[in-house]
């Protein structure tokens, strides 16, 4: 009699309905919206804070550039020394001191050379943002840049009209055309997938393969396995759990969502100021002339992707990779007593995935069809993560049929040598196995 759909029953049911697993399912993502939030916050706090920033220009031509923002506030000092503008910015525990050294020479503007007698320095209790010494190095870097044009009898605006853009547009030879942004939307594409599937295998594998230590110890499993098969008892845990796993996912998806939009408009948070020590760069880089373009751009390269084959494959390539790797972590909880145990059996596991992830995140974002990308998206243990991220660069599709044979192909084997594994294990007790008697227990 087949006893699956019971057991599969049986196993989503008591996980869903365990005390734990319900309250980390809600409580979860409060933990980490609760976190992002106090981030967040605590980030426009900063952000919002002005900077006073003292600026020495022994110079005296380039202090003109610092004029006062939203953000930030420059004092300027003149006819001071250095130790002793150092002694006042301490004393009034401004943000810095920004000092420029006078580069004036005896033999004219005209014979300077910047790199070596321009010093500009910043003192500081405490390390500076990223973000202000960057628009502080570019502001002297213009600056300067349009002297020394000046000086040399450049005019500057000529030579910043004289500028060309120059945008590459790619086509193959059937016709088809791409671009740099294609690319970008493709990457995001394939390495979200990949790491999805990483992170999905890591939580739930372990998940499964608590559930089957558990019922070891407790000795239930003696009870249950007099009337069911060990394949049938272990495909239907992986299956359950799976299910249970997707159930939890989509609850973090939905009232993640929820909590975002309702801590953004109650408590009037602005998430994207997350990234505090980048925020002025990215609000530069959005102010480009460009930059709404290109946004446009990536969302009409991301919209026009294969969709449809991006959206089967994906769910094949996680379904057969996910059951691929649930069935050797069923078998690890089979083999021992306790998760103590379970550290000498992971390590092979884990292997293959974080190469998967190394090769993904390296090799196919720089050569998505080289011979190492390629290869490494047929071997099994890595095909699942390393194709995924090939994909949306364009793979033929007999390669991702290819791949996803040999894919479903070695998890029949495998759920094969994991039952025999289980279907010994899972009644030893006391007793620490190794390698050897793990081939011993495939052999019966």
């Amino acid at each position: 009699m087949n006893h699956l759909p019971l057991i599969i029953k049986r196993e989503y049911i008591t996980k869903v309905r365990n005390k734990a697993f319900i309250i980390m399912t809600f409580l979860s993502p409060l933990i980490m919206i609760g976190l992002f939030s106090l981030v967040a916050y605590l980030s426009q706090l900063n952000n919002k804070k002005q900077k006073s920033i003292t600026v020495l220009d022994e110079s005296g031509q380039i202090k003109s550039i610092f004029k006062d923002k939203e953000t930030v506030k420059y004092t300027i000092l003149d006819n001071i020394t250095l130790e002793n503008a150092k002694v006042i910015v301490e004393a009034q525990e401004s943000y810095g001191l920004l000092y420029i050294s006078d580069f004036k020479t005896n033999t004219g503007v005209d014979t300077i050379d910047y790199k070596k007698n321009v010093a500009v320095k910043f003192y500081s209790s405490e390390t500076p943002s990223v973000g202000v010494i960057s628009s502080l190095e570019r502001k002297i870097e213009n600056y300067l840049k349009e002297i020394n044009l000046k000086t040399k009898g450049v005019d500057f605006v000529t030579l910043k009209n004289a500028e060309v853009d120059i945008t590459i547009n790619q086509e193959n030879f059937t016709g088809e055309k791409t671009s740099k942004v294609d690319s970008y939307a493709k990457l995001f594409f394939g390495i979200a997938a990949g790491y999805l599937l990483f992170m999905f295998i890591i939580i739930y594998g372990n998940m499964i393969m608590r559930s089957v230590i558990e019922e070891k110890t407790s000795r239930i499993i003696e009870v249950i396995i007099s009337s069911v098969k060990p394949l049938q008892l272990m495909l239907g845990k992986i299956i359950g759990t799976t299910l249970a796993g997707i159930t939890q996912f989509g609850i973090w998806i939905i009232l993640g969502s929820i909590l975002i939009v309702v801590a953004s408009f109650i408590f009037n948070i602005d998430f994207t100021q997350v990234n505090t020590p980048q925020q002025e760069l990215m609000t530069q880089a959005m102010e480009s002339p460009n930059a709404n373009a290109n946004m446009q751009l990536f969302l009409n390269s991301f919209f026009n992707m294969p969709l449809a084959n991006l959206i089967v494959a994906f769910v094949l390539f996680f379904i057969s990779g996910y059951l691929l790797y649930s069935s050797l972590y069923a078998a690890i909880g089979a083999a021992v007593d306790n998760e103590t145990d379970t550290q000498q059996f992971m390590f092979p596991i884990i292997m293959p995935l974080m190469l998967a992830v190394y090769v993904g995140g390296f090799t196919v974002v720089e050569d998505p069809h080289g011979t190492v990308a390629t290869i490494f998206s047929f071997i099994p243990f890595t095909s699942p993560v390393v194709m995924l991220m090939r994909i949306p660069f364009g793979v033929p599709i007999w390669q991702q049929i290819l791949s996803l044979l040999i894919l479903i192909g070695t998890f029949m084997f495998t759920i094969w040598l994991a039952s025999k594994i289980y279907r010994v294990g899972i009644l030893m007790y006391g007793k620490k196995p190794t390698y050897r008697e793990l081939l011993k227990w495939i052999k019966y």
